[in-house]
């Protein structure tokens, strides 16, 4: 995927001038929405950094959350492989569909990397520093073969994310280096 700027090209000929818009909650990861957009209302999302998409219905700009007030501020726009479809990903203030949920794909997806963003908001009143500890303890688990690995690894995990938060570190930055870490160089 290639990171949209202002100027870039986009294929709209392929959609008849629209192209999908999937919106992903750049926190959680989590997919939000799908929407249309036209050149227009690309270019009032890069103006305002709200996102505003063309409603197919009435056939006219809208910008999410212009009545409710559940805006989803862009963090950043990425084209697919052909240019002919987007992926934006925001910051949500409020639920994003019209039935009240988180998504509009339903607000139970079991367990994801949602999981741990909601786990972080949690976390943001605990400022607990028991990461040595936890560490000891899930590698004592291990090397002794306990059945408690897993509960180990997740107070482990848990307490890296108290962590992380205390010194003001998204959780979603430790993902992003670990993707480049897994993504095969080329060459």
């Amino acid at each position: 995927m290639n990171v949209l700027s202002h100027g870039d090209s986009v294929d709209w000929a392929k959609g008849d001038g629209l192209v999908p818009a999937i919106v992903q909650d750049a926190r959680s990861l989590r997919v939000l929405m799908l929407g249309y957009m036209s050149p227009d209302s690309l270019k009032q999302t890069f103006a305002t950094g709200l996102v505003t998409f063309f409603s197919r219905s009435r056939q006219r700009l809208w910008q999410k959350g212009e009545m409710s007030g559940h805006v989803l501020r862009v963090r950043e726009i990425r084209t697919d492989c052909d240019r002919d479809a987007l992926l934006i990903l925001a910051d949500p203030a409020g639920p994003i569909c019209h039935l009240g949920t988180r998504s509009c794909f339903g607000d139970d997806d079991g367990p994801s990397l949602a999981t741990i963003a909601a786990l972080a908001t949690t976390i943001r009143t605990r400022h607990v520093q028991k990461v040595g500890e936890e560490a000891v303890e899930t590698a004592l688990a291990a090397a002794t073969g306990s059945p408690t690995l897993a509960a180990e690894a997740a107070d482990l995990v848990y307490h890296l994310l108290v962590l992380l938060e205390a010194r003001e570190t998204d959780w979603i930055e430790v993902v992003r280096i670990l993707h480049e870490r897994a993504t095969p160089k080329p060459g």
